[in-house]
């Protein structure tokens, strides 16, 4: 993996990410923040994890290790969580951009929130990090069906079509 292919796969994240908060819009507020019995019980709360993972991997590049995160009742509704995920989305862009190979080769070492030791190749944090998001998106793409509202699709190769199609316009 090339630090071209992670600038690829995080300007994929990032896509996906607006893509699934312009989704969320349509929701009121009881909805955005309602219990559907989720891993992270609501549409709010499933956003703000994804966005404070991206923070805290961040977080341990640059050799930080936190014991916890901010809870989701931190965002009172779509537009603060939008407006938060914009600074570490500007933040997580800038890092990238700048990564070498080399970078990406690099062991860090870091402590999990529970206190434990880990050392990764950058490469493998990254990538993680990228599944991760997908892994949360498919959920709120649920969520957004269980609310009666529609998602967008957020599939790699909508983006990669999507990208296509803006660069022939």
């Amino acid at each position: 993996m090339t630090a071209e292919d992670i600038r690829n796969l995080f300007e994929y994240n990032s896509w996906a990410n607006r893509r699934a908060l312009e989704s969320c819009a349509a929701l009121s507020d009881e909805q955005f923040t309602r219990d559907l019995g989720s891993s992270f019980k609501s549409v709010r709360d499933t956003l703000a994890h994804n966005c404070d993972v991206e923070w805290l991997w961040l977080e341990r590049f640059h050799g930080r290790s936190h014991s916890a995160m901010p809870p989701a009742t931190t965002y009172a509704d779509l537009a603060a969580l939008r407006a938060h995920w914009e600074d570490v989305e500007r933040d997580l862009t800038d890092f990238i951009a700048a990564l070498t190979d080399a970078d990406l080769a690099r062991v860090y070492e870091f402590k999990t929130m529970s206190g434990a030791a880990q050392a990764q190749p950058g490469w493998q944090m990254l990538q993680h990090l990228a599944n991760h998001g997908t892994y949360h998106r498919g959920q709120i793409a649920t969520m957004l069906r269980q609310l009666g509202a529609k998602g967008q699709g957020t599939d790699m190769i909508v983006f990669y079509r999507d990208r296509a199609a803006r660069a022939s316009a």
